[in-house]
């Protein structure tokens, strides 16, 4: 299992999450790859995704909080699938003594991402998520 988080914009203008994973074996046309390395402890502040993507975690442990408080912790193999283009935007900050390697792969916005909800999904941010009609993507 792939485990992933789902970044998106709520109709409330303010970026969700939604716990899941990743489809396997189904393959997703991408539009560009690219890599990218943090030192360790580094940090951004309030921002949006700059493109429907997914971030690939190889190395580092970060925590991501939206405006609205929803968190969520990102490790090793972990897949973000960012759709946050507009609304308020999310932070993230490295919290070990590791640098932040991924790799970012892009889609043109008519991909289908794939990525599926979990049932187990805590009950503001699954509610969130019915709202937006996101069980699965």
């Amino acid at each position: 299992m792939l485990r992933a988080y789902y970044l998106y914009t709520g109709r409330d203008g303010h970026s969700h999450v939604q716990r899941g994973r990743l489809v396997e074996r189904e393959v997703t046309a991408a539009k560009s790859v690219m890599w990218a390395e943090s030192p360790p402890y580094s940090s951004l502040d309030w921002h949006n995704a700059p493109t429907t993507q997914y971030v690939l975690t190889l190395a580092g442990e970060l925590e991501f909080v939206t405006q609205t408080g929803e968190s969520f912790t990102i490790l090793p193999g972990d897949v973000l699938v960012a759709t946050d283009v507009t609304g308020s935007g999310h932070k993230w900050r490295l919290v070990n003594d590791q640098p932040w390697r991924r790799a970012y792969v892009a889609f043109d916005g008519s991909t289908k991402l794939n990525f599926e909800a979990d049932e187990s999904t805590e009950p503001a941010v699954s509610s969130a998520c019915q709202e937006e009609g996101l069980s699965k993507i």
